[in-house]
């Protein structure tokens, strides 16, 4: 059954992953921010299929003091022959909707994960290198503390808070595995009918998983994006969660107008606020009411607080002499 041809979905998606495919050697892959009170507008690594840019500089500089190993391209043999896998899979992706068989698809689909499973332990393996084996001699030792950054997500390193995110040509890699599994549930749904969908369940559910969600807010350990304060009050924190995955957390409703007002240019995907009362979870500021008093004493005297109830609105807003705002009137 796999000698037959593929149905023409599955064949032009594998067409237009070969025409995707080459940008991603041009595009970085992955990326790693910085964040610290002394770098405000925060550092970043760009890790392309042939090179490693950004404020690599800096940071060798930095990371001296602490005893990890400065970065140079040159230490990398995966920039030299990954650009060649990249484009050798778009050739066979070309050649395999060419020859336009199932057979082909199954084992491109599979080739092209696996590739992606040894990228990434690859780049794990590094990062373990990277932050474990340290000078012994570094000017700054703190005993038993490592500094491997996340593969993904956020970790906290020092004073520093380390984000590690797919940049454009990652998020094109993954996209075309998207793809490319499409084409393959598709062909399974018409070779074996609907329930051979259930052997990919555990794919979608991993996909499903890095989604990109706001981090909670930790009392005594992060700091306000803004005024640098340690958060200590969680009635009043709000966080902004960036379109690159970032939570981006401050200790009042204040220092996130401030902060946005001055950073015109940061790509906000969703703000956030934290409940006054309950549990203080942050809830999106558009499905959040608002009250504004004097009496509420905010860290900052922003004096906003959030409710996801109108009831819980309406009894503190007696309590407290205050006044209802929209959240459209707040930011205006």
């Amino acid at each position: 059954m796999n000698t037959q041809p593929m149905g023409k979905p599955a064949r032009m998606l594998l067409f237009l992953s070969s025409i995707l495919l080459p940008f991603v050697v041009y595009l970085p892959i992955w990326r790693i921010e910085l964040d610290a009170p002394q770098y405000p507008e925060g550092l970043s690594l760009q890790i392309h299929a042939n090179d490693i840019r950004g404020n690599v500089d800096i940071i060798n500089g930095l990371n001296h003091y602490i005893g990890m190993k400065t970065m140079h391209k040159e230490d990398f043999v995966e920039f030299t022959v990954l650009p060649y896998i990249i484009v050798g899979f778009s050739i066979l992706f070309f050649i395999g909707a060419w020859i336009n068989r199932k057979k082909i698809l199954y084992f491109l689909f599979s080739a092209f994960v696996l590739f992606g499973i040894i990228a990434m332990v690859d780049f794990w393996k590094w990062e373990y290198d990277y932050g474990h084996d340290l000078d012994p001699n570094a000017a700054i030792q703190v005993p038993g503390m490592a500094y491997q950054p996340p593969l993904i997500g956020f970790k906290q390193l020092l004073n520093f808070g380390a984000y590690s995110i797919p940049d454009v040509g990652g998020w094109i890699f993954i996209g075309i595995g998207l793809m490319l599994l499409t084409g393959v549930i598709l062909e399974w749904r018409i070779s074996k009918g609907p329930r051979s969908v259930l052997f990919f369940l555990p794919l979608l559910f991993f996909f499903q998983a890095c989604t990109i969600e706001v981090k909670p807010i930790q009392l005594g350990r992060d700091h306000c994006h803004f005024c640098k304060m340690g958060i200590s009050d969680l009635r009043f924190a709000t966080a902004i969660l960036t379109q690159q995955g970032k939570t981006l957390p401050f200790d009042d409703l204040k220092c996130l107008l401030s902060y946005t007002q001055i950073n015109k240019d940061i790509q906000v995907k969703d703000i956030y606020v934290s409940t006054y009362t309950g549990k203080h979870e942050l809830v999106l500021a558009t499905q959040a009411y608002f009250m504004t008093s004097p009496s509420l004493g905010s860290p900052m005297a922003g004096n906003f607080a959030a409710f996801v109830d109108k009831n819980e609105l309406t009894k503190n807003n007696q309590a407290l002499a205050g006044e209802e705002k929209t959240w459209e009137s707040i930011r205006q």
